[in-house]
């Protein structure tokens, strides 16, 4: 039974039922390695040229394109110096142009100054020469001038210039006061009155310049302050003696 398995398996092994038989060579990995890299490098080739090949037909060079935005790059570089540049120099025209305003009100308010000084002396110049020309003025003192003018809107700055007779012995000495009457304004709270601010007795720190010590004349300046949204009016001046109450000289400036 066996013997006669045996024998019909061989005889299918050598007839012409046998099954086909392949031959195959082999290859180690090492061979196997250097043909995969082969087919790699030119799949990536293929692909590379093949993408070279398209941007040319599409007109999109890479090459150009990298050389273009490198120009566009050294050009924006240079207007980014360049505007650094200008606002450098911008930065000091602008300081430049401050300090020239600067200087430019500070002589306008010396000029104003001086123009103002000025039209005192002249004024002091007049009264003088007059002064000096009338020997026989009373030798009682009198308030010559009086003026007011307006510096901001609360602030008035006063001058007034104290004389006296040629004749006059010794010092007149004595104070000044100096009451100024306010109204309000469209800027003052509803139901604003008018009010008087009087020197020095509203303002101490004024006495010192309100004080009168001369034989001839002596010209007086000072500042008058009225709370905001008032505007001054009038403005008195009395000229008190040393020990008396009654003023011996009395001007009133009446203001537009």
């Amino acid at each position: 039974m066996h013997a006669s398995a045996y024998l019909r398996r061989l005889s299918r092994q050598f007839s012409i039922s046998a099954p086909r038989m392949a031959v195959r060579t082999h290859l180690g990995w090492p061979w196997r390695a250097c043909i995969g890299l082969v087919f790699a490098s030119l799949i990536g080739g293929m692909w590379w040229w093949g993408f070279d090949f398209g941007q040319l037909f599409s007109g999109l060079h890479r090459h150009e394109v990298d050389s273009q935005l490198a120009t566009l790059s050294a050009d924006l570089a240079a207007i980014q110096r360049e505007a650094a540049a200008l606002r450098s120099e911008n930065a000091q025209l602008s300081s430049d142009l401050a300090m020239m305003r600067g200087i430019q009100a500070t002589l306008q308010r010396q000029q104003a100054e001086a123009a103002q000084e000025n039209a005192s002396l002249k004024e002091e110049l007049s009264f003088l020469q007059s002064f000096f020309a009338d020997a026989t003025k009373a030798v009682g003192p009198a308030i010559h001038r009086l003026a007011v003018t307006a510096e901001a809107p609360g602030v008035a700055r006063y001058s007034i210039l104290m004389v006296r007779g040629v004749g006059a012995k010794g010092e007149f000495d004595g104070h000044l006061a100096v009451v100024a009457d306010a109204v309000p304004t469209d800027q003052a709270p509803p139901g604003s009155k008018a009010l008087s601010v009087a020197l020095p007795d509203d303002r101490p720190d004024t006495a010192g310049s309100l004080r009168l010590r001369f034989k001839y004349y002596q010209r007086l300046e000072g500042t008058l302050r009225v709370p905001p949204g008032y505007a001054v009016r009038a403005v008195t001046a009395r000229a008190y003696e040393a020990g008396t109450a009654t003023p011996r000289a009395t001007r009133t400036l009446t203001l537009p």
